[in-house]
């Protein structure tokens, strides 16, 4: 009585691993820079000891977070992350040492949108954000064609009437 249901097998763009390099190197120069310019203040207004101490650590701690952040964390994401989309489900399965295996059936999938920031831009790719009545999924990083056409085909799957083209046609 149990549905056989296929693991899903496709795999997301390589370009990710790029764009979430550039991302956290971003974000944890950032946070580098706050606490190199704290430990400055401590050394130049004489705050108390333990502050700077404090501060010593986290600016280790953050060097440690930056190395896994930036050099691992991205090709792991972009090796374990699979999707698969067919009539009857979207399916998402990511993580490596938690695998999350997770279904969404097409007669819940509300809407379908496409998000591309400003890194994404430069190697067009696209997330694609399925959302259903009480939550929503992100399959991230897929190349610019490949995300056009699935969510045309998500939108077929489940019956999702395309605001523009039917305020389109009511104008007409």
């Amino acid at each position: 009585m149990y549905l056989h249901i296929e693991e899903p097998s496709e795999k997301i763009s390589a370009d990710a691993v790029k764009v979430w390099r550039i991302s956290n190197t971003i974000g944890h120069l950032s946070a580098l820079l706050i606490t190199a310019v704290l430990i400055f203040c401590t050394e130049k207004f004489d705050w108390y000891e333990w502050i700077g101490i404090v501060l010593y650590v986290v600016g280790g701690l953050l060097v440690l977070s930056s190395i896994y952040s930036i050099l691992i964390e991205p090709l792991f994401t972009q090796r374990h992350w699979r999707y698969k989309i067919d009539e009857g489900f979207v399916q998402l399965k990511f993580g490596k040492w938690q695998v999350r295996h997770t279904l969404i059936p097409m007669e819940k999938v509300e809407y379908v949108r496409t998000e591309q920031g400003p890194l994404m831009r430069r190697y067009d790719l696209f997330n694609i954000e399925v959302g259903t009545t009480t939550s929503s999924h992100v399959i991230p990083a897929i190349p610019s064609e490949e995300a056009k056409k699935l969510k045309v085909q998500i939108a077929t799957f489940a019956k999702i009437q395309d605001k523009e083209l039917v305020e389109g046609e009511k104008g007409a």
